[in-house]
């Protein structure tokens, strides 16, 4: 059914490659992976690299294909799937498939969607220097380049074309009055919006002339050569037809062959001789039959898809015939040329030929002074002379027309003579000099710490001038201001960030989800972060081990070029390993102290060899982040100056400032930059929401914090038993909540509201009950209102199951675990039952609603007691 699978290499690297592992036997999904290549080369989008898994389940796979057009790419995957469905179960009405119908449709596809061959070669121009690219629509509309760096192009018209210019192009009757005035060669025009005005201005000039449009293109509704009224008035009404002011251009008929100068940027780059389009006789054939066989010509396309456009036959075809001499029906002799258009445009099947290096200097010169006169930085000049190499002065001849967004395909794609790389000089045009094209990237990802990272960096940078696209899980923030809420981790939210003009650096969270789905939404990241890989959403979307995990998260690594850096955790043996996989520097972060820790060892070696570390060292002031290069040894700053560590309590975060140290000095930031980034760093609500935020409530503190897995759990209760342990914390002196007034002493009590995420594994929901069991006197168990996939109860029963195996084995602080579902009433609940010198962690799913319930909360009135010396009085003096 598609024996041009034959021309597959796959794996064995030759021509029938893949027919031989047909033979010998292969998985369905990667034959279905070959169709949907094929199906993509047969409709004219040539792609080549595949690969496919098994999930382990029969009849499963994870396939991943190339694909240039994204609608084209997934229809040839439907079909395909379908087509192998039904080979394997002919008979089966679910899998019934038209091939031929699904191939045509697929063909169409491609054709809406593929770029004209203008625009693909300015993009093919652009990714041979490594100038990015994104489509900002279904049609010509495309960025180059990223940020505060980015141009656009619309087919031939860009970023730098003027407006009035174009204006000015459109108008033939301006164009001809301003060329005119400047002394160069232009036909007698007159605009007219009457048929008997058309005859009139004919007559005033003298036939034969032109009849056009005063604002079309393409060629169409021009009328060469007219040398009668009725065939003006004829014209006038095809013009008008094409005009979308309802102007009317009526000019002299200058002789010649029709040639189109190029001039990009005020210099010719190209010159092509426009040949109308015709047919050839044979003597045997009829002009229909001859027209059919060159329209068979693979050149030949629907509008602009191919080099050659297919000759269309109309009314006017039979027109220009009938002035030949001919019908459809007639044979021409053999070697007879017969003219089947006036115009020699492309869009009309026209062909071309290259007359670049033949052209003389003086036209090109006229040509080069036009595109200036008219003030279009991409001009297409159509010129009627004779000879191009000869001067128009000495053998007559004129500017006819000045366009914008001149086609390329005559260009790139001539029909006779040697090709010209037209759009080098465009992409010269928009990036002159080699200048940058690119914003600096930074990406995150990990299992936590992610977020917070994320906004250190974004922070740092900011202070240092940047104007920083960020984001991340709670929104895409522009230059300090959130611009979109939501989570914002995934490929479409960095494209936006990325077409955002005042942007000059951006900082991306990089979710493990985005990237399966779609990777990373661009195609490099100048430094790669990675914080921690531990389990978290294992058993989705095939990712079952942690190793399987740490291979998603390296993705980012792998997109490191040899220019830029990868930024690892050398405590994580899975986030080291990466390293060998970064093409660019690595720069080593490490909360380990202590010689024969893994993470201290590996930063002495790298250290060793010259490479760069964020590091910890103990000193008599306090902890101390330090910045190890080669043997040199740089101070940042104490821990417990940050203040989103809390004194260094909050251990998680100063690994994340540690991370995001090396970012931002990995990014060009001066010590200097990087210390007042993190002095001036919190995580209020206001600057890091749902990231270990401190609200003071009657007397007791609660922390609201996005603790969603094992490991953040693990972290949060390392930070909440640091913080109990400060002095007069879990020794309390305070007054019996009774009001018997015997000051008895109580121990402060540390109060846990969590929830997991229903899509966690059973066995991990369990784990994260029993850790905090190990922290909170008391828990109040709530579940996120989206409970993905599990019924109600379901995720807060495992925990709950955690906690009391962690009970049952002695390992629990706890002794009061409560569930309650809905997260606000859960939160009000655990802040109930607090009392001052008490500690509440909220484990949100939705932060902001839990910090507004938390600056709302009040228990009620609370009585007071006053007791004054004999003859104190109760009001102070003055």
């Amino acid at each position: 059914m598609l024996p041009s699978l034959q021309e597959h290499a796959c794996s064995l690297g030759r021509r029938g490659g893949f027919v031989s592992r047909l033979e010998q036997g292969t998985w369905m999904g990667h034959v279905a992976e070959h169709i949907a290549l094929e199906l993509q080369n047969l409709a004219g989008t040539e792609v080549r690299i595949g690969k496919t898994r098994s999930t382990g389940e029969p009849g499963r796979y994870d396939m991943i294909y190339e694909f240039r057009e994204e609608q084209v790419g997934v229809e040839a995957g439907r079909i395909a799937v379908a087509l192998v469905n039904h080979l394997v179960a002919p008979d089966d009405p679910a899998f019934v498939i038209d091939l031929a119908a699904d191939m045509e449709r697929l063909i169409r596809l491609a054709e809406q969607q593929a770029f004209g061959p203008s625009t693909q070669a300015i993009i093919d121009e652009a990714v041979s220097r490594g100038i990015p690219w994104i489509r900002l629509d279904r049609y010509s509309l495309v960025q180059l380049g990223q940020g505060v760096h980015q141009q656009r192009i619309r087919a031939t018209m860009t970023s730098r074309t003027g407006a009035i210019a174009v204006d000015i192009a459109s108008d033939k009757s301006l164009t001809n009055a301003l060329l005119n005035s400047a002394g160069l060669p232009v036909p007698r025009s007159e605009t007219v919006r009457a048929p008997d005005a058309a005859v009139r201005a004919a007559m005033a000039i003298g036939y034969p002339v032109v009849v056009k449009p005063l604002d079309g293109n393409h060629g169409r509704g021009v009328s060469l050569d007219l040398r009668s009224e009725d065939e003006v008035r004829k014209a006038y009404a095809l013009a008008r037809g094409e005009s979308r002011g309802g102007d009317v251009v009526v000019e002299t008929y200058v002789t010649g062959n029709d040639h189109r100068v190029l001039v990009i940027g005020g210099r010719m780059v190209a010159v092509a001789q426009r040949v109308p389009a015709g047919v050839t006789g044979d003597g045997e054939r009829t002009v229909s039959q001859l027209v059919d066989i060159e329209n068979s010509d693979p050149r030949r396309g629907i509008g602009h898809e191919k080099v050659l456009t297919k000759i269309k036959l109309t009314e006017a075809t039979t027109e220009i015939l009938a002035k030949q001499g001919f019908s459809l029906d007639d044979v021409p002799g053999a070697g007879q040329r017969v003219q089947l258009a006036l115009t020699g445009n492309m869009s009309t099947g026209g062909t071309a030929i290259d007359r670049t290096v033949e052209a003389h200097p003086e036209n090109v010169e006229i040509a080069e002074t036009a595109a200036r006169i008219v003030g279009l930085d991409i001009a297409g000049i159509d010129f009627i002379v004779p000879d191009i190499a000869v001067p128009v002065r000495e053998q007559g001849g004129a500017i006819v027309e000045v366009n914008a967004a001149p086609g390329f395909r005559m260009h790139s794609h001539p029909t006779e003579g040697e090709p010209q790389y037209v759009a080098r000089p465009v992409l010269d045009l928009l990036f002159p000099g080699g200048s940058d094209a690119r914003i600096p990237i930074i990406g995150v990802t990990g299992t936590n710490g992610k977020t917070t990272t994320v906004r250190m960096i974004a922070h740092i940078l900011k202070l240092m001038g940047r104007r920083v696209g960020m984001t991340t899980t709670d929104g895409i923030v522009i230059d300090g201001r959130l611009i979109k809420k939501g989570d914002m981790s995934g490929p479409k939210s960095a494209q936006m960030v990325l077409q955002n003009p005042v942007v000059d650096t951006a900082v991306f969270e990089v979710a493990r989800g985005g990237i399966l789905r779609e990777g990373l939404g661009y195609d490099r990241n100048d430094i790669a972060v990675v914080t921690n890989v531990s389990g978290d959403h294992l058993g989705l979307h095939g990712i079952d081990t942690l190793p399987q995990l740490a291979n998603v998260k390296g993705v980012l690594v792998e997109a490191v070029p040899r220019s830029g850096t990868a930024v690892l955790n050398a405590d994580d043996t899975l986030v080291a390993r990466m390293g060998r996989h970064s093409r660019g520097q690595v720069v080593l972060f490490s909360m380990q102290m202590q010689k024969g820790e893994p993470g201290f060892d590996r930063v002495e070696g790298h250290a060793g060899r010259g490479g760069a570390a964020m590091v910890l060292q103990e000193t008599d002031d306090g902890e101390l982040i330090v910045l190890r290069h080669g043997s040199r040894t740089m101070p940042l700053i104490y821990t417990h100056l940050i203040p989103a560590t809390f004194g260094g309590k909050a251990r998680m975060n100063v690994a994340n400032a540690l991370a995001a140290a090396g970012a931002a000095w990995a990014a060009g930031a001066h010590l200097h930059d990087i210390r007042q980034g993190l002095r001036t760093f919190s995580t209020s609500f206001f600057q890091a929401p749902g990231r270990l935020n401190e609200v003071e409530v009657g007397g007791f503190k609660v922390y609201i914090d996005y603790c969603h897995n094992v490991d953040g759990m693990r972290r949060l209760a390392e930070f909440v038993e640091l913080s109990m342990s400060d002095p007069g914390r879990r020794e309390s002196r305070r007054a019996d909540s009774d009001g018997d007034g015997a000051g008895a002493r109580r121990s402060a009590r540390a109060i846990g509201v969590i929830g997991i995420p229903g899509d966690r594994r059973d066995d991990d929901q369990r784990a994260y009950g029993a850790i905090a069991a190990g922290v909170f006197d008391e828990i109040y168990v709530r579940e996120d209102a989206n409970l993905r996939g599990r019924p109600p109860g379901q995720a807060a029963g495992r925990v709950l199951e955690g906690i009391r195996e962690a009970q049952a084995a002695g390992r629990a602080r706890c002794t009061r675990a409560e569930q309650v579902l809905l997260e606000i009433e859960a939160a009000r609940a655990g802040m109930g039952r607090a009392r001052p010198g008490d500690l509440v962690v909220v484990c949100a799913d939705d932060a902001a609603a839990v910090y507004r319930q938390a600056m709302a909360f009040d228990r009620g009135p609370r009585p007071s007691l006053s007791i004054m010396a004999p003859g104190e009085s109760a009001i102070p003096e003055g």
